[in-house]
């Protein structure tokens, strides 16, 4: 029977953007797996692979400098189009790689041990594999451990998206956002890319579970935060900060086009009509602090922006304030 996932490029794309985890830093789950495969197997190099569009980006790496090589001289680009680990016992004997740099060059590849890291619903999102300098053969047994410990690299990768979501409204939890918040903080260090931050919190949100108990706040949550999801744009990243607090982060935005923004959020929750007995109505307020010298870590952002929040808050609420540049007086 004909294996259709492994031909559709997409949805593989789309099932490896899931996880969000490309371009992030090392952590240590990884490092470890690819640790064991090196000393297990006796080999020089190790990788977790992860195969993008025009490139395989390394994960984790051990005996490796690169960070990533073009996908059509990757091995891994081989070992995702099949549900069977690929070995490869002498690479310049192998008319696939005898003249690829990767086998010519550095690192000089010469055998290579790879399975496929397949996502629960199929797709195979890249590899976990095994990498010598010299020829030689992995028996079943070797080949078997290899299965294993890419299984563990899919668990990896499963707990690592589960944990970066809150479970009540499917927004990013506080962590993973304020991860997102580091990497605009580096854009903007480096290339001087704008950003903004906005800060907003459910107007009266305590009133909601003593009036109509905390599943009817559950409710509220989930409601806003579709409501959300469905105003901001596709870059624009909204995440759960705590209990009524949510954040949203606009990549390539001043402080103008964010208070344009807000106010859209703003307006959009204020039209929702929850479905309860008898129908809830909400409002929020919201803070906003573009990205700037004095904002250059995730701490500062915040506390530029909840400043202006506070202010929201106590101006009646239902309203978008913008921090000033210095961060020490909302507008």
């Amino acid at each position: 029977m004909l294996d259709t996932k492994l031909n559709d490029e997409a949805a593989r794309l789309a099932a490896l953007g899931r996880y969000e985890i490309l371009d992030t830093p090392p952590e240590p789950a990884f490092d470890r797996i690819t640790q064991l495969v090196r000393s297990i197997l006796g080999v020089p190099m190790s990788v977790v692979s992860l195969i993008d569009g025009d490139r395989q980006w390394f994960k984790s790496r051990t005996g490796i400098d690169a960070t990533e090589t073009p996908r059509d001289i990757a091995f891994c680009n081989h070992t995702i189009r099949d549900r069977v680990p690929m070995v490869v016992p002498d690479a310049c004997s192998d008319q696939r790689f005898s003249s690829n740099p990767l086998v010519t060059g550095d690192p000089n590849i010469r055998s290579y041990a790879g399975v496929p890291l397949a996502t629960p619903d199929g797709y195979n999102v890249g590899t976990l594999c095994a990498i010598d300098t010299v020829p030689r053969e992995f028996d079943p047994g070797q080949i078997a451990i290899l299965e294993n410990l890419g299984a563990l690299v899919v668990e990896q990768l499963e707990l690592r998206r589960i944990a970066e979501r809150d479970h009540l409204s499917g927004a990013l939890t506080r962590r993973a956002f304020v991860a997102e918040m580091d990497k605009h903080i580096a854009l903007f260090r480096r290339y001087a890319r704008p950003a903004s931050l906005l800060l907003f919190d459910i107007d009266h949100f305590k009133r909601v579970n003593d009036s109509h108990g905390h599943p009817a706040g559950d409710v509220v949550i989930r409601e806003v935060a579709a409501c959300c999801d469905r105003t901001k744009r596709p870059n624009d990243i909204l995440g759960r900060l705590g209990g009524e607090e949510f954040g949203v982060l606009l990549p390539e935005s001043n402080a103008a086009q964010a208070g344009a923004a807000a106010q859209r959020f703003c307006d959009a929750i204020a039209k929702l009509e929850i479905v309860h007995m008898p129908p809830l109505r909400v409002t929020a307020s919201f803070g906003i602090a573009e990205i700037g010298p004095d904002r250059i870590s995730s701490d500062a952002w915040i506390a530029a922006a909840d400043v202006a929040l506070y202010a929201a808050k106590h101006g009646g609420r239902n309203r978008v304030v913008i921090a000033k540049t210095d961060a020490a007086q909302p507008d």
